[in-house]
C-alpha cells in the first residue's frame, strides 16, 4: 500500500492582507494577524497583488524603488505568483457576470481558482462565501 501524502491547502493572499503585514498601523492586532498569514508556506499572489501592493507603499510609506525591486524579488522567491493571462481574464468576466463583482475583485477570485485555491484571504469580499465550491473567502480581522 503506497503511503499519499495530502498536497496542503493553498490560499490566495489579497493586497490588503499584504498590506497590514507591511505597514505600520494603529491596529496592531491585524498586523500580527496579516503577518501571519503572509508566512504561510503555501500562499499564493497574482501580478495584480504585486502591482498594487508595490504602488500602495511606494504611495504610503518612504520606500524607493531599490526597495521596490527587493520586494518584488522576495515576492517571487516566498510565493506562487499567479500570472494574470487570457484564461484568467476571461475566468474573471465570467465571474463578474454571476456574482456582479468589480472588476479588480473579480480578477483577484479568478486568480485563486486558477491556482487551485482553497483560501481567499480577503477584507473585499463577504467573510465565508464560497465562490464554485472551490474557494472559501475568509476575513481573518473578524474576530479582532
Amino acid at each position: 500500500m503506497r503511503n499519499h501524502k495530502q498536497e496542503p491547502e493553498r490560499c490566495f493572499i489579497d493586497t490588503n492582507i499584504l498590506l497590514y503585514a507591511f505597514i505600520e498601523t494603529d491596529n496592531s492586532q491585524k498586523r500580527l494577524r496579516a503577518r501571519e498569514i503572509v508566512q504561510n508556506p503555501n500562499a499564493v499572489i497574482s501580478t495584480q497583488v504585486v502591482n498594487e501592493t508595490c504602488v500602495n507603499l511606494l504611495k504610503k510609506t518612504a520606500l524607493q524603488e531599490q526597495d521596490i525591486r527587493e520586494l518584488i524579488t522576495g515576492f517571487y522567491e516566498r510565493y506562487l505568483v499567479a500570472e494574470i493571462n487570457r484564461f484568467t481574464l476571461l475566468a474573471a468576466s465570467e465571474i463578474r457576470e454571476k456574482l456582479r463583482l468589480s472588476f479588480w475583485v473579480s480578477l483577484v477570485v479568478a486568480s485563486a481558482l486558477c491556482a487551485d485555491c482553497t483560501v481567499l484571504y480577503t477584507e473585499d469580499l463577504q467573510h465565508g462565501l464560497n465562490i464554485e465550491e472551490k474557494l472559501t473567502v475568509v476575513n481573518p480581522f473578524l474576530e479582532l
